[in-house]
């Protein structure tokens, strides 16, 4: 096994004192990342490694009818090629193997029959001793097929859509309508209707997806697997194959971005596994770019929404329907229109979401997924619904702001939009708007200013974590969690060191080993307040036990005081109302005899506390626009994104974590699209030249504001998370923006330039 995964990154020394958290650290694994010593998924090299290249089925629909093995397999290097002519036995023909962020349904199984299913299948996978030669194996692999009707365009399906089941871990079903939607509306001063709709959109982080499977004499592997989640991809592994939890480790020490595609286990693990223990040899399999599109992606969603609103300009009805794909196998549902009901106040709501079974992949969950999708729909129709009743787009949304969740019928437990709405207005510059679309110009640039709000769970999960201090004062927290490049490794060193009062320098965090304890797949925002909240409750335990220890030293100060009579600062423990009156941490476990202290908590969710309340983050994205009047070509050229997520445990990373997801709401707003031929069922731009992302070029002035906000309801931290809710509004607001700059008005997600002209 390699030696690298015992060297976590740690704080270079020099760093001092005991408050961190909410402080612009600099991230621990910087130095390892940025050096070359961070080694992902695919870069462990093991001794006596083979390598697998995937084949990819190249009909949407169909069956396999002869794959033609012998030539592959004569070349000198080729070591097996798999299919499900040679496949094993497996546990998972019982069909008790489902991941536990599953849809509902039977989810794919690589090489199980030769029925084809979706275009760009797996198929096969070649095993060479070497990349190149399997690869090369791969090109030559000839596979007859007999081909099937398939369908793939939802939009020909609008008629046929039906409910979901409730099968997808977390997916509330919308609530049933409130009020009499249909005759509010009907009775509106004001009304606007429309379709929304945006393409099929992949994830397509920079790493791409890989496992190396170690294989051990005594039979074990290690999967060094690219996942959010090692102990969701550990269950998969053994379900499958049979194996106990000893016998199957999985690793993720680093991840170069997930976005939710790496929510479930992908079938490079599969067919690693699958190739390592039958070949009783360590074995990797890697994707190309170009497989990136061979799975998961955010669905293609058609979206109708009808608004109405009274003579004061405060909303009379909304309706919100939604439409998305599924594959044939599985029920992928997402929380598309549930958010209609709660962000704003109306008594008359009607929402309702169905699903299209097409001849494509499951789609998969893809930051804020459903809430990205929803929110564009929605803030679209904001702003033409302020535009039909002749108010300001900012004063519309704040005069009907809803006090309550509606569909829940609970109070918030801090909801700081207002002050989002504000903040962000006043940071843009938004008075010195003029209303009338076209009013704004610059040369031949048309300007545009266009703002849209955005909300989302905050939500916890149950965490174990375990710590251990050591007679030198150093500590070691560890918990399986895993770091995406959102900051987890520095967030959590920060908590750690705070709580016990200890420098950086001193903290190590371990994450993404099944070897940990136990830990959900790093998703939904959650992380940081789960997490955070398992590593401050361990460090406390420690602390207590510090505290009995410190009671037993010769002449110490602390006799008497009780745990919440000291505090843990500048590496001592201290009396709050006397700091004079202290003892060195260190000190303690040197005079104790104690080699270590070590702790483990689990913890979760307060539900007596959460209960009756409705736990969200919040934001309001202002934008500006500039689209050359000739041409209708569109450049961003100022967002101001205020969020409020209750506290935030580091300024520097959570800045980050915002612009990025601003650069991914320009993407998805003017680029992002894969662009599916319907004769084949097959995506056609599924490469990095035509499937289309910001350069820095496309990339302008972001500002983040985090507006204060205080929350002892949704965690002991008071963390809501912003992985998600800084994408959702920005889309919207550049489509507003565009709006008001040329007075066309966009419905359709990309906004390229021949819907300008």
């Amino acid at each position: 096994m390699s030696q690298l995964i015992t060297t976590p990154p740690t704080v270079e020394a020099g760093t001092t004192g005991t408050s961190y958290i909410g402080k612009p650290t600099n991230r621990v694994d910087g130095p390892a990342k940025v050096t070359g010593a961070a080694k992902y998924s695919a870069e462990f090299k093991v001794p006596g490694m083979l390598y697998g290249y995937v084949v990819n089925s190249t009909i949407t629909k169909g069956r396999i009818t002869k794959i033609h093995s012998e030539p592959v397999l004569a070349l000198p290097g080729v070591v097996q090629i798999f299919s499900h002519e040679n496949v094993p036995s497996l546990a998972w023909f019982d069909r008790n193997y489902k991941d536990d962020v599953a849809p509902g349904g039977s989810p794919f199984r690589p090489l199980h029959d030769e029925k084809i299913m979706f275009n760009m299948q797996p198929v096969a996978v070649v095993i060479a001793e070497t990349f190149e030669l399997a690869r090369y194996g791969a090109s030559l692999l000839q596979i007859d097929y007999e081909e099937e009707k398939f369908e793939t365009n939802i939009e020909l399906k609008r008629d046929e859509g039906f409910e979901p089941g409730r099968g997808k871990t977390g997916w509330m079903p919308p609530p049933s309508p409130r009020g009499n939607p249909n005759d509010a509306l009907k009775n509106a001063t004001h009304r606007i209707e429309g379709e929304y709709m945006h393409g099929t959109q992949h994830h397509n982080p920079m790493e791409m997806f890989g496992t190396t499977v170690e294989y051990h004499p005594d039979g074990k592997i290690t999967a060094y697997d690219k996942t959010q989640g090692v102990y969701n991809v550990q269950q998969y592994i053994t379900k499958i194959f049979g194996l106990s939890k000893d016998e199957a480790r999985v690793i993720n020490l680093y991840m170069g971005g997930g976005f939710g595609s790496g929510l479930r286990p992908q079938y490079t693990v599969f067919l690693a596994v699958l190739a390592a223990l039958e070949l009783k040899r360590s074995v990797r399999v890697t994707l190309t770019r170009q497989q990136m599109f061979s799975f998961g992606h955010r669905p293609h969603t058609l979206q109708y929404v009808k608004m109405g609103t009274n003579p004061d300009g405060t909303l009379a009805a909304l309706q919100h329907h939604a439409l998305h794909e599924t594959s044939k196998f599985e029920d992928y549902t997402e929380n598309v229109v549930n958010w209609s009901g709660m962000l704003y106040q109306c008594d008359n709501v009607k929402l309702g979401y169905q699903i299209a079974k097409l001849d494509v992949f499951t789609p998969q969950d893809m930051r804020a997924p459903g809430a990205a999708t929803g929110s564009f729909a929605l803030e679209v129709a904001m702003d033409e619904m302020a535009y039909a009743a002749g108010l300001d787009p900012l004063d519309f949304r704040i005069r009907n702001y809803a006090e309550r969740d509606q569909n829940l019928k609970r109070p918030f437990s801090s909801k700081k939009l207002r002050e989002c709405y504000h903040q962000g207005a006043a940071r843009f510059g938004w008075d010195k708007r003029t209303a009338e679309p076209r009013s704004m110009r610059e040369g031949n640039m048309l300007i545009g200013w266009g703002m849209a709000g955005g909300v989302w769970d905050a939500s916890m999960q149950k965490v174990s974590a375990k710590a251990t201090l050591t007679a030198d004062g150093k500590l070691t927290v560890a918990s399986a969690t895993g770091d995406i490049g959102t900051g987890t490794y520095t967030i959590m060193t920060q908590i750690a060191a705070e709580t016990l009062g200890l420098p950086l320098e001193a903290v190590t965090f371990q994450l993404g080993d099944t070897d940990l304890p136990e830990s959900p797949v790093e998703g939904g925002s959650w992380t940081a307040a789960s997490v955070g909240t398992a590593v401050q409750k361990v460090c406390q335990n420690i602390g207590e036990k510090l505290l009995k220890l410190a009671q037993k030293m010769e002449g110490h100060p602390l006799k008497g005081a009780d745990i919440d009579d000291v505090e843990f600062a500048n590496g001592q423990i201290r009396l709050r109302e006397k700091p004079e009156e202290a003892v060195v941490i260190r000190d303690v476990l040197q005079a104790s005899g104690e080699e270590k202290l070590e702790a483990t908590s689990n913890s979760g969710p307060d539900m007596i506390k959460q209960l009756p309340y409705s736990l969200h983050s919040h934001n309001a994205v202002f934008v500006e626009v500039k689209v050359d009047e000739d041409l209708g070509t569109v450049h961003v050229t100022r967002v101001v994104n205020a969020v409020a997520a209750g506290r935030i445990l580091n300024t520097k990373t959570a800045r980050s974590q915002v612009l990025g997801s601003v650069v991914w709401g320009i993407s998805m707003a003017m680029m992002e699209e894969t662009v599916m031929d319907h004769h084949f069922g097959r995506y056609m731009n599924h490469n990095y030249a035509e499937y289309h992302i910001p350069v820095n070029a496309d990339i302008h002035d972001i500002d983040v504001v985090f507006v204060e906000e205080e929350d002892d309801k949704v965690n002991p931290l008071g963390v809501k998370g912003i992985g998600e809710v800084g994408l959702l509004g920005v889309a919207a607001a550049i489509t507003n923006a565009v709006y008001h700059a040329t007075g066309k008005r966009i419905r359709e997600l990309p906004i390229y330039m021949d819907k300008l002209l």
